[in-house]
Formats: C-alpha cells, sequence, structure tokens
C-alpha cells in the first residue's frame, strides 16, 4: 500500500465513497481507485445509522431527477450489485411517503406537487377526509391537507452499503481500512492523502465522502465547509393499538417523522435546533418523553399508552449555509471532490450524486448536471434552499 499512485482516492467509505468509486469501475475497470474508511464495522457511519427512506417528495427539480434515478436504480439494485451468486438483498419497500401540511404552509407544499407532477412523478394531494379515510388513526386537527408519493420508501441502508462497496472492489476498486489523516496538495492541487500511519496515497483526484467528519478532513486543505456534525437520535416505541392497515413513511408539519417497522411498532425521529454537534453517539430517553410524545399524541391519540423500545443515534452532516448538498470540484483547489452537507438526505441521493461524480473525475459530461450544488455557490454567497413547509 505504501507511496502506492491511484486515479482517484475516496476519503471515506459510507454509501457516497462506494458509490463513486463503484460507477469509476463501472465506466473504466482499468482504473485505479481506493475507498479509504476508518472503521470497516461502520458502527458509527450515518449509512447504516440512516432511516433509509427514499422519496420524490422534494421542491428542486435537480433533487427530483436525483430521486427518479434512485428509484430507477433501486429496482434492480439486487440483482446489479450481485456478486459471485450473491445479491444485495435491500429489501425496497414502496410503502409510500405522506407529508402533512398545515394551513400555513399549504400553499408551498401545493407548489412543490406541482413540479414534482411537472417531472412526472406519482405524488398526489390528499384532503383531510381522504386522510381519514385510509388512516383514520390519524388526527386532521390544524391539517390542511398532505402529499403522497405512492413509489417512495424504505430499505436496508446496510445492504446498499455492502452492495456498493462489494461490487465497486468485485470490479477493481482497492478497499483500505484506515484513517486519513490529511488531504495533500500543492500549488492549488491535490496530491492525494496521508495516513494516521504516516503512510502517503498518491492521486491528482480525491473524495472527501467523510461525512461527519468532511469538515475536519477540508480543513486540511485550509478550506473551512460550512457543515457541522449534528447528533440526531431515533426512538423505537410499540402501541397498544391494533393496525388494521400499514402506514407510510409520515412526516407532521410539527417537524415529527413516523416509520411502521412492522405491526404496532414503530421508529420516530425529529431535528430540533438544540440538537448537540459533535461526535455524540449517547441517547437520551427524556428527549422522546419530555419533548415529542406529547406532539406525537396530538398527530396520532393512539400514541397515548405507549411502550418505549430503545433508541439509537447517529450523525447529520448539517449544511449550514442552505441545507442542500455540497457537490463537485473546489473551485480553488483542483482535483478535491466534494460530496458533503447532505444534511440528513444524503442516503437516498447516492446513486445519482456517485454517478455524477465519477462523471466528473473522468472528464465526461454528466447524464445530469448537478452543478446547481456546486461548491462555488458557497463563495459566491448564492444559496440553494429546498423551500419551505417541507423537511429537507
Amino acid at each position: 500500500m505504501k507511496n502506492k499512485t491511484y486515479d482517484a482516492i475516496m476519503a471515506g467509505g459510507g454509501v457516497m465513497g462506494c458509490a463513486t468509486a463503484y460507477y469509476l469501475m463501472l465506466a473504466d475497470p482499468t482504473l485505479k481507485v481506493a475507498i479509504i474508511e476508518m472503521d470497516a464495522t461502520y458502527e458509527k457511519n450515518s449509512t447504516v445509522l440512516s432511516d433509509a427512506n427514499t422519496r420524490l417528495q422534494f421542491n428542486i427539480k435537480e433533487n427530483i431527477q436525483i430521486s427518479q434515478y434512485a428509484l430507477e436504480k433501486l429496482a434492480t439494485f439486487d440483482d446489479d450489485m450481485e456478486v459471485d451468486g450473491i445479491k444485495a438483498k435491500i429489501a425496497f419497500k414502496q410503502e409510500g411517503n405522506l407529508f402533512l401540511s398545515d394551513f400555513e404552509n399549504a400553499e408551498n407544499a401545493k407548489a412543490g406537487l406541482t413540479t414534482q407532477q411537472s417531472l412526472g412523478c406519482d405524488v398526489k394531494w390528499l384532503s383531510p377526509d381522504e386522510i381519514l379515510a385510509g388512516y383514520p388513526l390519524l388526527s386532521v386537527d390544524g391539517i390542511a391537507g398532505a402529499t403522497f408519493g405512492a413509489l417512495d420508501g424504505t430499505m436496508d441502508p446496510h445492504a446498499v452499503l455492502m452492495g456498493f462497496k462489494n461490487k465497486a472492489i468485485d470490479l477493481g476498486a482497492e478497499f483500505i481500512e484506515a484513517e486519513v489523516r490529511e488531504i495533500t496538495h500543492d500549488s492549488g492541487q491535490v496530491t492525494g492523502v496521508k495516513l494516521i500511519s504516516g503512510e502517503k496515497l498518491f492521486s491528482n483526484y480525491v473524495l472527501n465522502s467523510a461525512g461527519g467528519w468532511a469538515k475536519k478532513l477540508a480543513k486540511t486543505t485550509g478550506i473551512e465547509l460550512p457543515i457541522d456534525p449534528v447528533m440526531r437520535q431515533v426512538f423505537i416505541v410499540e402501541i397498544e393499538e391494533k393496525i388494521e392497515r400499514e402506514f407510510p413513511f409520515l412526516f407532521f408539519p410539527s417537524g415529527i417523522y413516523i416509520s411502521q417497522e412492522h405491526g404496532n411498532r414503530f421508529m420516530c425521529g425529529k431535528s430540533f435546533d438544540d440538537d448537540p454537534i459533535g461526535f455524540d453517539f449517547v441517547t437520551n430517553r427524556r428527549t422522546f418523553e419530555e419533548r415529542m410524545w406529547e406532539d406525537l399524541v396530538g398527530h396520532i391519540p393512539a400514541f397515548d399508552r405507549l411502550k418505549y423500545i430503545g433508541a439509537w443515534a447517529g450523525l447529520y452532516a448539517v449544511n449550514t449555509f442552505d441545507g442542500n448538498a455540497i457537490l463537485g470540484e473546489y473551485p480553488t483547489m483542483k482535483g478535491l471532490m466534494l460530496a458533503n452537507g447532505f444534511s440528513g438526505h444524503g442516503f437516498q441521493q447516492c446513486h445519482a450524486v456517485g454517478r455524477y461524480l465519477a462523471e466528473l473525475i473522468r472528464g465526461v459530461s454528466p447524464v445530469l448536471d448537478l452543478g446547481i450544488f456546486s461548491p462555488q455557490r458557497i463563495l459566491d454567497n448564492k444559496p440553494v434552499f429546498e423551500g419551505h413547509g417541507k423537511l429537507v
């Protein structure tokens, strides 16, 4: 491994690094590509700690198109990632996503719906009566309606990650368990990476795919990215009520989201402005009991009586500039590629983003132009906001 030279190095072996490596190797198996991951168990990796949802319901055209490509690839992902007769088995379940809207944000929600439908998305508006007819356990007090995306769904995030990783390796990529201490550079050009061990690996292209650790890694090139590693908690509960019909993934105006794991067991979470910044993975049951439970009961009265099962915590790489991804080559550092700041929706964007970054590295015209998310917008102070009344 010592002093080896590569065509591209992925500094971070989560789903973004592995997807980009896969698309590079798929396009050109002669490339020398390294995936460097500091923890091959992925214990604290944001990919495997993800809620693993994908949805068409965005407001920006490019975000919608990213999701459309994801749905296309997920349909054949198990087969596409087959290695030695073993398929990926991501268990993709299209239960749909239901975004409930209050009256204050209804027009914004409908504007997003118009954009989605103009791009051919299977998303529709439901009135409060239609919501109750389909899901009688929900409360529609203060609800103007909801957008429902029937093709949206959830899957096994670990299986997606392993699918990309194993297939990239099968195609010729090299996986290295090590920690990148710094991205090396000279006269505005990336030259490779230096590992904690002191070893140097050389390349004219390095992808910062370090997730919550991206800001720290970028600083080694003198670049300050507007990204904070924010700890977010997910709680698991069971209710006593018998569930007659499976729920879609639910998003409420208060910011709470709920996903039915199976039967009467649910996963729920909410982002708070004072969520800890840093590398904290310790859950706090009081957050659920004191800050979420009452809110949750207001949306679904049956949650008044429940059993607390447990929780986990992971990191959002929050882009404090505008909440959207930072993609592509950094303008003042040639060869430094970024896949950062997804702010919680990165997992679902790995398919299109991996392909896009691989195209940029190879110097070919992208199939889907994602230049709207270029880091140049940060230098120009031109934020790209997803929109109001919709969770990012």
